[in-house]
């Protein structure tokens, strides 16, 4: 449970690391603003950017009922945040699923990329797609004309 919160936590405590060794040199400023940023970036790497993850048998279950994407992701993974964030508000649209809480979800992965956990890998209609462009994602959400 406390995996997904590690990098956050490493960031924010590096963070005041720093900003503490720029305070005591008398760059009060600088610290403030170098604290911002780690702190920024320990926010876009925390779970909280990301729609609540379910686990991957209730993602399949409700995919299966209402023809959602089930994306597979993780903290931390760069690729999984730039995903999030160009899709959007439609990001809510899809089924999430941590493979770091969901050890279903992990095993998932695996089986579709060779044995490695690469995310985000996205599911649609039961066929994986590892690391899609955002804008393929979003026309899977698009109804069929």
């Amino acid at each position: 449970m406390m995996r997904p919160w590690v990098l956050p936590m490493l960031l924010v405590l590096c963070g005041s690391v720093v900003a503490t060794g720029l305070i005591l040199s008398g760059s009060t400023g600088a610290a403030v603003a170098l604290l911002l940023v780690f702190v920024l970036l320990a926010g876009v790497n925390s779970p909280l950017i990301f729609p609540r993850s379910i686990s991957a048998v209730e993602a399949q279950s409700r995919s299966s009922v209402d023809r959602r994407p089930v994306v597979f992701w993780r903290s931390g993974c760069m690729y999984c945040l730039r995903l999030r964030f160009r899709l959007g508000r439609r990001a809510r649209q899809l089924h999430w699923v941590d493979i770091w809480r969901d050890e279903a979800g992990a095993a998932a992965v695996r089986a579709a990329n060779d044995g490695n956990e690469t995310v985000p890998t996205v599911f649609v209609a039961g066929r994986p797609h590892t690391n899609p462009d955002p804008e393929w994602v979003r026309e899977q959400l698009s109804p069929p004309t």
